[in-house]
């Protein structure tokens, strides 16, 4: 989580919401990816979908068996979908989202017995950073502070 928290960071100094996330076969890294769809003009760029996609060109299948993703924020509906189609095993996220999270927060697609792939979910992984890291960046994106 701690690289995710990196590629985060990277997103923020891009302007871009701090979201990074990662997918890891085997105890190696395969896919990097940090929010970017406001620089991609891409509303499907999000974090988890670009670590997907650099995954899946890396190992040169769309499916992603065995992987585990790592991702600072829960993710959203998209992100979910998105998740389950590439076959992740495991996903393993930050900070809880109360406003668009589909792993507990507003629903649980990964619950959701109607769907045919369910990932294993675990959340709140170095929540207080994760969560920091956006709150901050929220703050300074209203002119009360610096982000750090």
């Amino acid at each position: 989580m701690g690289q995710a928290l990196e590629l985060a960071r990277q997103a923020g100094a891009a302007g871009e919401v701090p979201v990074g996330a990662l997918v890891v076969h085997e105890a190696e890294v395969v896919g990097r990816g940090w929010n970017q769809p406001i620089g991609r003009h891409d509303p499907t760029s999000h974090a988890e979908i670009m670590a997907l996609r650099d995954a899946a060109d890396r190992l040169g299948n769309y499916r992603l068996p065995g992987c585990t993703l790592y991702v600072t924020l829960e993710p959203c509906a998209m992100c979910a979908g998105a998740i389950m189609h590439a076959r992740i095993a495991r996903v393993v996220f930050g900070a809880r989202d109360p406003k668009t999270g589909v792993a507990g927060s507003v629903i649980d697609l990964f619950a959701e017995t109607r769907l045919n792939h369910h990932a294993s979910v675990v959340g709140g992984v170095l929540a207080g950073p994760c969560g920091a890291l956006l709150s901050s960046f929220f703050a300074a994106r209203r002119g009360r502070i610096e982000v750090a």
